[in-house]
């Protein structure tokens, strides 16, 4: 894996690669496509801002490369990398989010992104990483990188997850154990657990954690 600190690639791709642009802010893929223009040897065939239109238009247009926001009007950006990558075991994915938990980066690429853009990045980058992808390599910028080196935790349960959520809303454990149905004894045991899993001593830490790493939103 590389990423921006490597010398810029000077191969040039001889034909034209079809690009479909994926985000659900029509600014943003109005950006995105005209940066794709400055550039020969691109051409976006398709462009749209959810999972459904997503998948659709990739099995109509099977582009070389999909470039695919997180966040989607009817779902998450993961769950259309997975469907696509089931229609397409092949296909080409560069996430491009504005988002850089170390979950989020984990997800995308277990669902079978090839690469790992937050926005912002430089015109350069942002071309640099598609030649890589079209290359079959991945593509990660030296800071993504670096989240995933640092990534030592435990993954959780879907029960610690829930239990996680309703942390992070403020909820005691006597009304996190009324949401779920569920012991107060209990929610205190998966509390323990999600404190050990995310190496932290208090429900405050873990809260400020699993906003940093991703795996709650506010």
């Amino acid at each position: 894996m590389e990423g921006i600190s490597h010398p810029l690639e000077t191969s040039i791709q001889e034909e034209t690669a079809t690009v479909l642009v994926v985000d659900d802010h029509p600014i943003t893929r109005t950006g995105l496509i005209a940066i794709l223009q400055t550039r020969p040897g691109y051409r976006v065939c398709g462009e749209c801002g959810t999972v459904r239109e997503a998948v659709d238009l990739f099995k109509r247009l099977r582009p070389a490369v999909t470039l695919m926001d997180l966040k989607l009007s009817d779902g998450e950006g993961v769950d259309a990398i997975r469907e696509i990558r089931r229609i397409d075991a092949n296909a080409k994915i560069l996430v491009i989010t504005t988002y850089e938990g170390d979950e989020d980066i984990h997800q995308s690429l277990q669902a079978g992104a090839m690469g790992y853009l937050v926005k912002g990045a430089s015109h350069e980058v942002i071309f640099r990483a598609l030649r890589r992808i079209q290359q079959g390599r991945m593509f990660l910028p030296e800071p993504v990188a670096n989240a995933l080196q640092g990534r030592t935790f435990e993954r959780l349960t879907v029960r610690e997850r829930q239990v996680l959520s309703l942390m992070v809303a403020g909820k005691t454990n006597r009304e996190i154990g009324e949401a779920l149905n569920i012991k107060e004894v209990s929610v205190k045991s998966h509390v323990t657990l999600i404190l050990s899993r995310l190496q932290v001593s208090d429900r405050t830490q873990a809260v400020v954690t699993a906003l940093k790493r991703g795996l709650e939103r506010l």
